[in-house]
Order: structure tokens, then sequence, then C-alpha cells
């Protein structure tokens, strides 16, 4: 049997051997501790098992938790991706859309087809602006008040 299994056995002989002991009025608190015990252990096992995918060079320190990308920030390969995808795939999307507006629909679908794209490019950019202010202000960063 694992070491681990043993220490876990012997922890749950004795918190039986304290309910015996102590009565059942005592039961509930019993039980609360044997579980929170089971709990740690299983947290240790969780970010062991993490730091041992991720290692080092993924950003995890089973002592420090995920390291952070300053303070208030977004890890620097999701920052900005949503105001560089959606233009790519608008445009994209934009081509074909453009085809089919068009052709059932004339002019009036290729106006509405193209405010739509607008709207969503127009959309996320303003997003990611408003995101951008935010983490300023949560960093301290920001140029004053307004911003």
């Amino acid at each position: 049997m694992d070491t681990r299994q043993d220490d876990m056995r012997r922890d749950l002989d004795a918190s039986l051997q304290a309910r015996k002991e102590l009565g059942k009025e005592y039961e509930s608190e019993l039980v609360d501790s044997f579980l929170s015990r089971i709990d740690a252990r299983l947290d240790a096992r969780v970010e062991r098992r993490v730091a041992e995918r991720l290692g080092p060079a993924g950003g995890y320190d089973p002592a420090e938790g995920p390291r952070p990308h300053g303070p208030g920030r977004r890890p620097p390969h999701s920052r900005g991706s949503g105001a560089r995808v959606v233009p790519i795939v608008s445009m994209a999307l934009g081509i074909p859309l453009s085809g089919i507006a068009g052709g059932t629909s004339g002019v009036w679908g290729l106006v509405v087809c193209w405010a739509g794209i607008v709207g969503v490019n127009v959309s996320a950019a303003l997003s990611e602006r408003r995101l951008d202010r935010a983490e300023q202000r949560r960093a301290g960063t920001a140029r004053s008040e307004w911003d």
C-alpha cells in the first residue's frame, strides 16, 4: 500500500477513535477536520500535477501559484488579441457575405452587410479600449482620473 494511503488510513482511524472517545456531540467537528485534511492533500496533489505539466517555463510555481504578468494585467499572449483577430475574421467573412448579400438583395444588402461588419469591428475596438483603461486604473498608470 502507498504511504499516502497509509497516512489517510491512520487519519481515518484516529478520527474514528476520537469519535468513540468524545461521543456524537463532536462528530461534525471530527468529520470537518478529517475532510479539511483530505482537502489539503488533494490541493497539494493538484498543485504538484499542475507544476509537473506546466513546469517552470509554463509560468507556474507551486510555492507561489501562477505568476502574474503585472498588477491587474492580462497575460501577454492574450493582450490585444481581440483587436487583431476581429478585423481579420471580418475581412475573411466579409467577402463571401458581400457576394451573398449583393446577389440576393443588391446594393441595400451590401449596405446592411457592411454596416454589420463595421459595427462588430467598432464594438470590438471599444471593448478592447475599455479593458485597457480598466487595467491602467487598476495598475495606477492612468493619465488622469477621467481616463
